[in-house]
């Protein structure tokens, strides 16, 4: 049985509030869970008490092979109970593959209307250079 543990949410309609569980992986993400293992509250501010974990039941389960989610990883490097690695993502301000081709498509269109200018230019400028 493979475990995480995850945010399963709570509250009402726009004021989330979630709880930090141990939970298959099977199970929906507001369903069935093992354990309570603390709270988020993303609403308060965040020098606040947003996020309370047990520490001593997240090192046990961890310890049981259970694996955080990113987002609770994140919750366990500032509590100082496990350690994130940085994530790196150099792509990720690139634009898309149609972004791509619309700014190609662009500068061609412009490179050729500057050919064109060009093109016809210099014949004027031939004639006014011979005279």
């Amino acid at each position: 049985m493979s475990l995480k543990i995850r945010l399963a949410r709570a509250g009402s309609k726009k004021r989330p509030y979630y709880h930090v569980v141990v939970a298959d992986v099977r199970s929906p993400r507001d369903g069935r869970f093992i354990e309570q293992l603390g709270s988020w509250n993303p609403l308060l501010p965040k020098d606040g008490e947003r996020v309370k974990v047990d520490a001593e039941r997240v090192k046990h389960w961890m310890s049981h092979g259970a694996l955080p989610t990113d987002r609770v990883a994140r919750f366990l490097d500032e509590a100082g109970i496990t350690k994130r690695e940085a994530r790196n993502n150099p792509t990720k301000a690139l634009p898309g593959k149609k972004a791509q081709e619309r700014t190609a498509a662009l500068k061609k269109a412009q490179d050729d209307a500057a050919a064109a200018i060009a093109a016809a230019t210099a014949p004027a400028a031939e004639e006014a250079a011979a005279s």
